[in-house]
């Protein structure tokens, strides 16, 4: 059946593209960064007191 082609490419299409989002999602959440330490608390909080 030829009429059926068209659709059977798109059905193909859909499956590769959703599974390609899944991967993505499944390799953005995948990985865990420790948190940097801020450099802000390595300075002197007298410093950031103004004299006026």
């Amino acid at each position: 059946m030829p009429q059926m082609s068209p659709l059977s490419w798109w059905m193909l299409f859909m499956y590769f593209f959703v599974a390609l989002i899944m991967f993505a999602i499944m390799n953005y959440y995948i990985f865990f960064y420790p948190p940097q330490k801020s450099s802000l608390s390595s300075i002197n909080s007298k410093s950031l007191l103004w004299k006026w």
